[in-house]
């Protein structure tokens, strides 16, 4: 998605509320009809309370630090203070106001497939939010992007989420739907509300460790490791291929 308006910036005014200490939360509306209420509050919370393989993961950043989908800052703010040079993107105007707020130094409204070397060349990405990419082909896209804004030592730090980790019934069945349409099964069409406002339907995409692994082939990239427990979420550290 490109620049939200103030209309479909759902997200942001979310993420607003919860900064001002308001009640806050989001509606995931998936086009199947599936409806999933978050709470924002997580956008905003300090580090004490994030899990070990968080830490343990952001432990791995180094140098110029492009966070790409920066949210409220959570990730940029903790790393800035860490003494890095982060930059911050996000879709969100109203997000990106949310994270100059709160102390961060360098955010910019941009959206994941505007980046280019216009940004400067960057050591670490991060990505909490694997599902950003969208599809298969966006992702390959995007790979082969990101691998000319950044050194040869560079490091993608992404959050990944399996998708068949699950029993759920419409899930299962979703995953299906997909199969039958030529999409991955865990690429899920969705959009996310708050009150009135909605942002667009938009894809995003869930993948197992080897399906990751798997559409990193011919970008450049490859897993280094993955961090985290056994289950659905897993933190995936992609290294340039030797």
């Amino acid at each position: 998605m490109s620049r939200l308006t103030d209309q479909q910036d759902a997200w942001g005014h979310a993420m607003y509320d919860a900064y001002m200490g308001k009640p806050a939360y989001e509606i995931y509306e998936r086009d199947d009809g599936d409806v999933n209420v978050v709470p924002s509050q997580k956008y905003v919370k300090g580090s004490g309370r994030w899990q070990p393989q968080e830490r343990a993961a952001l432990a791995l950043a180094r140098g110029k630090v492009l966070d790409l989908g920066c949210g409220a800052g959570r990730t940029a703010l903790y790393l800035q203070q860490k003494g890095l040079d982060v930059l911050g993107i996000d879709n969100s105007p109203l997000a990106i106001k949310v994270c100059k707020l709160r102390g961060l130094k360098k955010a910019k409204v941009l959206s994941i497939t505007q980046v280019s070397h216009k940004l400067g060349t960057f050591d670490t990405l991060l990505l909490f939010g694997f599902g950003l990419f969208g599809s298969l082909g966006r992702a390959r896209w995007l790979l082969r992007r990101f691998r000319r804004i950044t050194t040869d030592q560079a490091r993608i730090i992404t959050v990944g989420m399996d998708p068949y980790q699950t029993k759920v019934r419409d899930h299962l069945a979703y995953h299906r739907r997909n199969r039958r349409r030529g999409r991955m099964p865990g690429q899920i069409r969705l959009r996310v509300r708050r009150r009135k406002r909605a942002t667009p339907w938009f894809d995003h995409l869930m993948v197992s460790k080897g399906e990751m692994a798997e559409m990193l082939d011919g970008t450049g990239w490859e897993v280094g490791r993955f961090i985290g427990p056994k289950g659905s979420g897993y933190i995936a550290v992609i290294e340039k291929e030797r």
